[in-house]
């Protein structure tokens, strides 16, 4: 989900690329100027994303992603099998067993649930570990609140391995608290689109379309404001949202992208007939570097295809596919995803300045945050 960094810098998306007037112009006609992987924000900064700290072989964060879970409990699911001659979680594979089924194996006492809990207890020390080292980092230091998100927190396994890294990290000494996210992991990185938008569309419109691509699953959804219940956006919701495990069908790039397309544009068509008037808006969140101009520039290997080519501009592709929302031409916006669900808990952290997201998903996503301090008005 994040991409290289062999230098132990926060990662920050290059500059704009040159372009000339009559790309200007044509990107303009478009909707597809962005701003793209906006960093400064009205009320927060977006001080870094996508950080990856070398250790060894490897790079910190790659202990502390879902796949890795999957390989404790792996090596854990072996050992007992040599112990009591059975394998405890019968025949299916460790990386097909759902997150339901593991919970379902946990509640039961014996091997099964022993060996569970043997990989929650590795996971949380390999978590609590994970969040020491990003805190020494200079762009996290003074970071107060560490948010969870991803889907693995929402399964009584996830929520084990949270609680317990949140306990080693009391013991320890660490005085950054451990949260999870307020939204479930399908609209966090969907709902935290209403703080990128452009605050013009907001106060014109009901909702927005929002995106998020992942290494696994491709989610896409109808984000109602209800600015008028709530300026500071906390009441946003998603009021329809589709979702393709597009990982367990292995399409190419450009068959996700029509799936993607597909979905919105059902999306749009339930928006109508419930009378919802949508901004001319997409927001798509995605894994890697987001460069001004809209293209990516690494990180995205978990996905399919080449998502980096020259050739290749995700905004420009649904800007031209889906050419017009209402009577609206279509803006899209491209972000970083792990940034897009962590800002999705901006109403919630205003108690602290400084605050950071981990999302545990195929990989670990993480940005970091500074709240900016309203201007004293006399």
């Amino acid at each position: 989900m994040a991409s290289q960094d062999h230098n132990n810098t926060p990662k920050k998306p290059p500059a704009r690329k040159a372009v000339s007037d009559r790309e200007a112009r044509a990107q303009r006609e478009l909707g597809i100027v962005g701003p793209h992987g906006e960093l400064q924000l009205a009320s927060v900064t977006i001080d870094g994303y996508s950080l990856e700290l070398r250790e060894g072989d490897g790079f910190v964060g790659d202990v502390a992603s879902r796949t890795a879970f999957r390989h404790m409990l792996q090596a854990w699911r072996t050992l007992f099998t040599s112990m009591v001659g059975k394998d405890p979680l019968g025949q299916r594979p460790t990386r097909r067993l759902s997150k339901h089924q593991l919970d379902a194996l946990l509640r039961k006492k014996g091997p099964a649930a022993q060996a569970i809990q043997a990989a929650v207890e590795d996971y949380a020390l390999q978590l609590a570990h994970v969040v020491q080292r990003f805190l020494r980092h200079r762009s996290w230091r003074g970071v107060e609140r560490i948010i969870i998100g991803g889907g693995f927190h929402q399964s009584e396994v996830g929520r084990r391995a949270v609680e317990r890294a949140r306990q080693i990290l009391r013991e320890e000494g660490v005085g950054a608290e451990l949260r999870t996210l307020h939204h479930h992991s399908d609209e966090g990185g969907l709902i935290g689109w209403v703080h990128l938008a452009p605050a013009a569309l907001l106060h014109s419109y009901d909702a927005i379309l929002a995106v998020d691509i992942g290494g696994t699953n491709v989610r896409c959804g109808v984000v109602q404001t209800h600015l008028h219940r709530a300026p500071d956006l906390s009441r946003a919701e998603v009021v329809r949202r589709e979702k393709w495990a597009h990982a367990d069908d292995k399409p190419r790039r450009d068959e996700l992208l029509e799936g993607v397309a597909a979905m919105l544009e059902r999306l749009m068509a339930h928006a109508r007939k419930k009378e919802i008037r949508l901004a001319p808006y997409i927001g798509v969140a995605c894994p890697g570097l987001v460069v001004e101009d809209g293209s990516l520039a690494g990180g995205t290997q978990n996905l399919p295809g080449n998502w980096e080519s020259t050739r290749f501009h995700l905004p420009r592709y649904l800007c031209e596919r889906l050419p017009h929302i209402g009577q609206g031409r279509t803006q899209v916006c491209l972000h970083n995803d792990a940034v897009v669900q962590g800002l999705s808990e901006l109403p919630f952290t205003q108690d602290v300045r400084r605050w950071a997201v981990l999302t545990v998903g195929t990989g670990l996503g993480n940005a970091s945050y500074t709240n900016v301090a309203p201007q004293k008005t006399d």
